[in-house]
């Protein structure tokens, strides 16, 4: 079962969903709107190892926007912090976006109970599209938990992705090899 907007507003008000900043007109029926933070980020080697750290090059999106071209992996990052305590996570696109040949991720749309940042979006394109940093890029929506959760992400000692942060962040793939 998905949230409405009402269920939605009642959690926040619970506490059990965080969204900062928030602002009531990104409410939708059923979904929030999140916008792109200030960041982007590529790989600093072509050649990715899933073995090896692979280090990013950060930059801050000028104010005329920056020009996304096919055949480079983006990182983004949400300019919302989000917290989700008791529900699950999804974020997907917007038509608006998709409508313009963007991807914002390839495989990480679901979000963890527990999970306590801002969300590194995997940004693609068909065809060269200019961004602006603050526009709106996707959307999320929070799906009821059937069950008791065992652990919360941010409780787990395995979680990656714990450190809050504005900026991208790459795949800790490689920590997954450290223990092997």
């Amino acid at each position: 079962m998905i949230l409405s907007d009402k269920q939605i507003l009642a959690e926040i008000e619970k506490g059990t969903i965080v969204i900062e900043p928030y602002n009531p007109e990104c409410l939708g029926t059923n979904s929030y709107d999140v916008h792109l933070g200030r960041y982007l980020a590529t790989y600093k080697d072509r050649e990715l190892d899933v073995k090896k750290h692979n280090k990013l090059i950060h930059f801050q999106i000028p104010e005329e926007g920056f020009l996304l071209v096919p055949g480079t992996l983006y990182l983004g990052v949400t300019k919302e912090y989000t917290e989700t305590h008791a529900h699950i996570p999804f974020l997907e696109g917007k038509s608006s976006t998709g409508r313009l040949g963007i991807d914002i991720h390839a495989t990480a749309g679901k979000g963890d109970v527990g999970f306590c940042n801002t969300w590194t979006l995997e940004i693609s394109v068909s065809q060269p599209v200019r961004v602006y940093a603050g526009m709106p890029i996707g959307q999320l929506i929070y799906f009821v938990v059937d069950g008791e959760i065992g652990v919360k992400y941010s409780d787990k000692k395995s979680a990656k992705y714990n450190a809050r942060t504005i900026k991208p962040v790459e795949s800790m793939m490689w920590k997954n090899f450290e223990k092997v």
